[in-house]
């Protein structure tokens, strides 16, 4: 392997020391001017079989243990506390939906939500305000952080999983899946009707 250059090494040491991960004009801010895109990408692929990895997280870049060693640290924390099923479920429809406001959380939930569960995300930085919609009322609106892909191992919010990615996890609701099943019949019985109709016209 070619050792890298000073240039490379210089991104190499900022990211090591940084205490969470960093967008390249942050690096760029201590490392000055030079190609560090392409210093990640000689990075990434230097330590791609290593024991600890350069990964992506949205546009932020970190260290990170290889997935394959983590099941060999060992170390005291402090157990987070867990998500009740009114955070997850606020999560997800944040994450699916960004930027939305509280009503629109409110609207796809079906019932309201306490101010609480707002600030649990808020307080484990995984949500954060998103501005304001330009509507009456102007309502603060809620996105995900970088925090969020980070905690979660996600490059960008393109990697969460699908429908059907979380069907097959057996991860859906029994009454999510009569609901799916539901709309499809609605759907289904509402082209039988529009086909039914084009028919009768075409006959008289």
């Amino acid at each position: 392997m070619t050792p890298p250059d000073d240039f490379t090494r210089a991104v190499e040491a900022v990211l090591f020391a940084a205490e969470t991960p960093l967008t390249i004009d942050a690096i760029r801010a201590h490392v000055g001017t030079g190609e560090v895109r392409a210093a990640l990408d000689r990075l990434t692929a230097d330590y791609a079989d290593r024991g600890i990895r350069i990964v992506r997280r949205g546009e932020r870049w970190q260290f990170q243990t290889a997935p394959d060693m983590a099941h060999i640290l060992r170390r005291d924390r402090e157990e987070p506390r867990k998500l009740s099923r009114a955070g997850i479920e606020t999560l997800a429809i944040i994450a699916y939906h960004e930027p939305v406001t509280r009503a629109e959380i409110e609207a796809i939930r079906g019932v309201q939500i306490s101010k609480g569960t707002l600030d649990v995300l808020m307080e484990a930085g995984w949500v954060k305000p998103a501005g304001r919609r330009e509507v009456p009322g102007r309502p603060l609106m809620f996105a995900t952080t970088p925090a969020f892909l980070v905690h979660f191992g996600l490059q960008s919010r393109r990697d969460l999983p699908g429908i059907d990615d979380l069907r097959a996890a057996g991860l859906l609701d029994p009454v999510d899946l009569a609901f799916d099943r539901l709309e499809d019949g609605d759907e289904r019985e509402g082209d039988d009707a529009e086909d039914g109709e084009m028919a009768g016209k075409a006959a008289g």
